[in-house]
């Protein structure tokens, strides 16, 4: 009796100890899962010294994938290769006064006929020269020009990057110094990835006016997005996704989980034209037109064959002059009376 007393004892130890090893060992893997995600999210959110970009996570091999999920992915500053000077317009550097004290380096290319100003916007770790296609294309259609850096990259002031949260205080501050610097009578609005989000958030934020709108691929939520990210990786989205939003919202101070341009579109008071490549992995299609459908105000939305999370003039010139020319044209007929 007393011996299968002691026996039934002795396993319930074991068992006790057991499940204490499992939920210490527990406990250390999500301990360490956080420190890896925020040290993931630090690097996605704050720029590194320079260098050349690193390669997008779907072209790595899965030795490279690997170091990237431990480490995480180190992006360099965005440094400018180019000026309009390269594709033959004149143009003037200007600086411009944002918020909490930054400034951003921007480019002005004018036109005496403009149909409008049009105010062009990068993408996440980018730079202003990364959209001279695009200005080139819109000077070409009668616009005037003003190219942006938003903060923390090109000539702005250094800075981490919030993925277009606030970033759209520097659309706001574009878009007031265009107004009393060039005193525009008509303003367009263009913006590639990050650039198109800023720009959404920043008509329903800070309520800016615009006549005509045109993003480039967006995405729905930030969550959506980051959960794209892990589409190549050999690792599942969740929870980890869910990790970095967590902590780059923390590291920067806001909900990275409210950073939802689906609820900033429903601001959108212009026409706006929708660019959707058909294979980008990071803003798919369904994102974009999730966000195209909570649009009020007379849209578009195009779809470009093909095309993945690129600037989609450079794969598909013609119709990218094409679709824009033919929005441009009802949303901001040309020339205007004097």
């Amino acid at each position: 009796m007393i011996t299968a007393l002691f026996g039934a004892a002795r396993m319930k130890l074991t068992r006790s100890r057991a499940l204490a090893g499992l939920l210490l060992l527990g406990g250390a893997g999500f301990l360490a899962l956080n420190v890896v995600a925020y040290n993931h999210a630090y690097a996605m959110t704050h720029f590194a010294g320079t260098g050349p970009r690193p390669k997008k996570p779907e072209e790595m091999p899965f030795t490279e994938k690997l170091g990237v999920l431990l480490g995480g992915l180190q992006v360099p500053r965005p440094r400018g290769t180019s000026t309009p000077a390269d594709f033959g317009l004149a143009f003037e550097s200007c600086r411009i006064p944002s918020t909490s004290g930054l400034v951003l380096g921007a480019w002005h290319v004018p036109r005496s006929d403009a149909r409008a100003l049009a105010i062009v916007v990068h993408g996440y770790a980018a730079e202003k020269s990364t959209v001279l296609r695009e200005a080139a294309a819109l000077h070409a259609l009668g616009c005037a020009i003003l190219l942006i850096d938003l903060r923390g990259g090109g000539e702005s002031s250094d800075s981490p990057t919030s993925i277009g949260y606030f970033e759209a205080e520097d659309i706001a501050a574009a878009v007031a110094y265009a107004r009393r610097t060039f005193a525009p009578r008509r303003l367009l609005l263009f913006g590639h990835s990050m650039g198109a989000i800023a720009i959404l958030r920043a008509h329903r934020v800070h309520a800016i006016q615009a006549d005509a709108v045109i993003v480039e691929a967006v995405f729905d939520s930030l969550l959506n997005t980051v959960r794209r990210r892990f589409d190549p990786m050999p690792v599942p989205s969740f929870p980890s996704a869910e990790l970095l939003v967590f902590w780059g919202g923390r590291q920067l101070g806001f909900d990275g989980f409210a950073h939802r341009p689906i609820d900033d579109a429903a601001g959108m008071n212009a026409p706006i034209l929708f660019l959707q490549g058909e294979r980008d992995p990071s803003a798919r299609v369904e994102d974009g037109r999730r966000v195209f459908a909570a649009v009020r105000s007379p849209k578009r939305f195009h779809i470009f064959p093909g095309v993945g999370h690129e600037n989609a003039i450079a794969r598909a010139p013609e119709e990218w002059r094409s679709v824009v020319g033919e929005f441009l044209a009802n949303a901001l007929p040309a020339p205007l009376p004097d």
